[in-house]
């Protein structure tokens, strides 16, 4: 096994001005990382988290701007590895929500969360990747990063008032196993969580936190997956999908195939599909609609 400890790497967290990112950049800094914190000017300016670092004894330098401006990944990058020498963790959490239901949803709602969420996850993990494909190639070795996306049990279960976060999050999945396989050859790993935690975006879905207890919401549990997939200690896990909350930690299965359906001969008569399909959904209850409903319980 390797060391959970972060001593001498340079972390990035995006949405790092409070909630899951916050406890990210804090969970990281606590394990000897420098973070460098990533939000918008006015949530950066609203924060704490650079005076919690430094307070604990840890180092965070603030790169404000929109992550879904290439300008702003690019000073990312630029902060990490020439002010600060090195890039290793990457931690893409930065997201919002417009939730409406499709027939609802303004193509403003539709871009904005994408913007965010996909294209954000994408221009800082291109450049991070184009940076550890560089150094790999200059030293003739393999680099040691991670990358931790932040996907949603949305894009498993396509919640109806969700379209755009969901398809977001699916996106983010996707980019995530295609990174892994990409990389992998150069030392780089990537993973993608689907955390539970009870955060400013979602208190009206989590309410508040119960009184006395153990909050199994709280996002400090969500911070000790984040810091075992930075660490040395998951250097062989990649291209993996988990859920997590509270004391859970559910590692995905990859889509599998649940019923094929072969024609009788080189290709389907339209009759015959509708027959063998119509007779395959007939008991079907109409709610379930689709397979990955019965992932999580």
């Amino acid at each position: 096994m390797g060391s959970t400890s972060l001593d001498g790497r340079v972390a990035v967290v995006t949405g790092a001005g409070g909630g899951l990112g916050r406890a990210e950049a804090i969970g990281l800094a606590e394990r000897g990382a420098t973070v460098i914190v990533n939000d918008l000017g006015s949530s950066l300016e609203r924060s704490d988290v650079i005076d919690v670092v430094t307070a604990a004894g840890g180092r965070a330098v603030p790169v404000a701007g929109d992550i879904s401006d290439s300008a702003t990944a690019t000073e990312i990058v630029r902060t990490a590895v020439d002010d600060l020498g090195s890039l290793d963790i990457v931690v893409n959490n930065a997201g919002i929500t417009r939730d409406k239901m499709l027939f609802n949803l303004t193509d403003e709602d539709w871009d904005l969360v994408i913007a965010v969420h996909l294209r954000g996850h994408f221009l800082l993990t291109r450049n991070a990747a184009a940076h550890w494909r560089a150094l790999s190639k200059q030293t003739g070795e393999p680099v040691n990063g991670s990358i931790i996306n932040t996907a949603s049990e949305a894009a498993l279960l396509g919640p109806a008032a969700q379209a755009n976060y969901g398809a977001a999050k699916a996106g983010i999945t996707a980019l995530t196993v295609s990174a892994a396989r990409g990389l992998g050859r150069i030392g780089v790993r990537a993973n993608a969580i689907c955390p539970r935690a009870r955060t400013p975006m979602t208190a009206e879905v989590f309410g508040e936190a119960p009184d006395g207890a153990v909050d199994p919401l709280a996002p400090e549990h969500v911070v000790r997956l984040v810091n075992f997939l930075a660490s040395d200690d998951a250097e062989k896990v990649s291209g993996q999908v988990f859920v997590v909350y509270g004391p859970q930690v559910m590692l995905m299965a990859p889509p599998t195939v649940e019923e094929v359906f072969a024609a009788d001969g080189d290709a389907w008569d339209a009759d015959d599909l509708a027959k063998t399909l119509g007779e395959h959904f007939a008991d079907r209850d109409p709610g379930r609609i689709f397979s990955a409903l019965d992932l999580i319980k």
